[in-house]
């Protein structure tokens, strides 16, 4: 995604009468720190913070958390090795996108990684033309909350403000493509599990690596 697409995003995400700041690569910066706001999986005394920048509608951020993610959970976040960040860069369909990330947000606290799974567990079918709203509902049946809970959620500014939030300071970190990762504030090019473990294994104690 270019950062051209990436400033027309900010622009669609930003309120009326708003503005967007965006950050151009050249002067990228670490991303935001960490804080109670961020939707988080893993110890919270965990040596290594993964932060990733996804969309719940781009195809390679589904195929990371069916193909890598069950694998990186089990052997980092379980361990208690690594906490996982996940926030929000949606793309386009960029609408569909900000909702999708809105329900998962709306969703019961422990629900949210549930949402976000149920999202990338139905591209296959979204991505064959199937129904958005349908796509929607499932992750809506997961999320620990009725309809009308998730509507009234939705139709809160403040939902679309966390959306818009994440989305500018991933820009501003000079995220241009998802899924992009951090590892302790430094960006991992490879998202593999062999990329991530070696970026990962080095910051952990001499005692956890194994």
């Amino acid at each position: 995604m270019t950062k051209r697409l990436l400033l027309i995003l900010a622009l669609m995400l930003a309120p009326l009468g708003g503005s967007a700041v965006v950050a151009s690569a050249q002067t990228a910066i670490a991303p935001p720190t960490v804080t109670a706001s961020d939707r988080i999986m893993g110890r919270a005394d965990a040596p290594v913070t993964v932060i990733e920048y996804a969309s719940l509608v781009c195809s390679h951020c589904g195929d990371w958390h069916r193909t890598v993610y069950p694998e990186f959970k089990r052997q980092f976040i379980d361990t208690g090795r690594v906490r996982l960040v996940f926030r929000d860069l949606p793309t386009p369909p960029a609408l569909v996108a900000a909702r999708a990330a809105g329900i998962a947000r709306c969703a019961a606290p422990n629900r949210f990684y549930d949402v976000i799974g149920a999202f990338f567990h139905g591209h296959e079918a979204l991505f064959a033309g199937g129904p958005v709203p349908t796509w929607y509902a499932s992750g809506v049946a997961v999320s620990g909350r009725t309809q009308a809970e998730i509507d009234a959620c939705l139709a809160d500014p403040a939902t679309l403000a966390g959306v818009r939030a994440s989305a500018t300071g991933a820009m501003a970190a000079g995220v241009e493509s998802t899924p992009t990762f951090f590892v302790n504030g430094r960006r991992v090019a490879d998202s593999s599990l062999t990329g991530l473990t070696a970026a990962i294994t080095p910051l952990l104690p001499p005692a956890r690596r194994r």
